[in-house]
């Protein structure tokens, strides 16, 4: 299987995404198969696996359009300019940039951040974005309000509109830091990025040297990603019939999940995954999206493959 790898060696995304498998990608490297030709990311989110598997071509999917259309933007584009871009966004709207100006200039302390100073002028940000206001400049302004929005979450009402709130954080020298390096990572592979759902992707073309990975929204799991209903038994249930298929075919995957959280228990992954191997994934999601009611020890995180 593949190479061990350390976090060092690694492109972290720019985007946090609730659930994003980065702390968990020196466990799950070493899982995955060696002399991968095409590797399809299901659930792209944040990227993290798509931009470090090793694999000839790379396929990430995801439903949300605006992660999608901002990952092609950044990869067709200069990182230095993509840098411009976001502190013009920056200034215009007199948002804080603490790496410029540092906590004291804007009468702020790191431990309280800056999301009281930055309210207003989010909220401004926000309904430019949500109504359209500079089409040009729109997937610069949607990454713009993840950056200062509360955890770096990303979430959109029934209307579609995004409502997550301001947060602590600004554009610091981590996100830059993780931004060149993603930036550089999509640049240099074989990558694509397509909006699609996992029902409507073509798999027909792959073959055994072929591989899928599937991070799906968790059944048993509350957050932001799994809301209004976007992820149910219909779906679990057609997730597995996908990976069924896959498997008659002798083409590998892999999929994250939990089977069990407290005292909730899939049961419906618990029954399907006695066809396959599970690996336990040792894991720490302090410091991450996860909201903190959301997190428990008690959790199995596992990885479950067909080879």
């Amino acid at each position: 299987m593949g190479i061990t790898m350390n976090k060092l060696e690694l492109s972290k995304s720019p985007v946090n995404y609730t659930g994003g498998k980065f702390k968990l990608l020196p466990q799950l490297l070493p899982l995955f198969p060696d002399n991968i030709n095409t590797c399809i990311d299901l659930f792209t989110g944040g990227a993290n696996v798509g931009v470090n598997v090793d694999a000839k071509k790379i396929i990430c999917f995801d439903i949300v359009e605006p992660l999608i259309s901002l990952y092609k933007t950044l990869q067709s584009t200069a990182a230095e300019k993509s840098l411009e871009k976001l502190e013009h966004i920056i200034q215009a709207y007199n948002l804080t940039n603490t790496y410029r100006n540092g906590y004291s200039f804007y009468h702020c302390n790191s431990r309280d951040g800056v999301g009281k100073v930055n309210k207003a002028s989010y909220n401004q940000l926000k309904q430019d974005y949500n109504t359209q206001a500079n089409p040009k400049m729109e997937d610069y302004l949607f990454f713009t309000l993840i950056i200062y929005g509360f955890n770096n979450q990303i979430r959109f009402n029934a209307n579609g509109e995004f409502n997550i709130p301001a947060g602590k954080r600004d554009f610091n020298a981590s996100v830059r830091k993780n931004l060149r390096s993603f930036i550089e990572a999509i640049q240099r592979k074989n990558i694509d990025f397509y909006v699609n759902d996992f029902q409507n992707i073509d798999v027909e073309f792959l073959g055994e040297n072929d591989f899928v990975y599937a991070d799906p929204p968790y059944l048993i799991k509350t957050a932001t990603y799994n809301e209004q209903s976007g992820w149910t038994e219909r779906e679990e249930t057609d997730l597995f019939m996908l990976l069924d298929q896959l498997n008659k075919r002798k083409i590998k995957f892999a999929l994250s999940n939990v089977l069990e959280s407290g005292e909730k228990k899939n049961l419906i992954l618990e029954e399907w995954a006695k066809s396959y191997h599970v690996h336990d994934l040792n894991y720490s999601y302090r410091n991450s999206s996860y909201q903190k009611k959301d997190r428990t020890e008690s959790d199995r995180e596992v990885l479950i493959t067909n080879y």
